[in-house]
């Protein structure tokens, strides 16, 4: 008994020791701590709002087309894609074709380029892909359309089969 009462006194010595040893890189550390805690807090909040913001215009701009303002609706299309959003990008993208709110096919291909450098997870790109080629396809440029495709069914994507099925010979 009087052996624990004296390893007890001991490591509450030895604890106090180090403390006032090290009390600097104590405090420094845990104030560190707090600060990157702090930070990546803000960071989070941040980036919701952000994400929060292009919701926002999304919805807007499908209001505007809605109502037929297609050029406001427009802008705030090629603002979203601009944005580089993840979701929302590709939304806008697709909208843009898909309505014809965006005639000049240079423009579109240059978001192509945008949107497919976000950093997709695999199905979502080669989705990109597959919709960047039925877009060449329609627009006469069957060679670009071809390799796209091709470059689908050589990667065994899970959308090899309609690659398969739409590549023109």
């Amino acid at each position: 008994m009087e052996q624990k009462v004296e390893n007890k006194i001991e490591l509450k010595d030895k604890l106090i020791s180090f403390y006032y040893k090290n009390k600097l890189k104590i405090y420094l550390f845990f104030s560190v701590l707090v600060i990157v805690l702090i930070s990546t807090t803000f960071i989070k909040i941040n980036i919701e709002k952000k994400n929060s913001q292009i919701a926002e215009k999304y919805i807007k701009a499908n209001l505007l087309l809605t109502s037929g303002k297609k050029e406001n609706s427009k802008k705030i299309y090629e603002e979203i894609i601009l944005s580089k959003n993840k979701f929302y990008s590709v939304l806008s993208l697709n909208t843009l074709i898909e309505k014809k709110l965006e005639t000049n096919k240079d423009i579109i291909l240059d978001y192509f380029k945008i949107v497919e450098n976000l950093n997709h997870s695999g199905a979502n790109l080669d989705l990109i892909i597959l919709k960047k080629a039925l877009f060449l396809n329609k627009n006469s440029e069957i060679k670009n359309s071809n390799d796209l495709l091709k470059k689908l069914i050589n990667k065994d994507s899970k959308l090899k089969k309609i690659a398969e099925d739409l590549i023109v010979k």
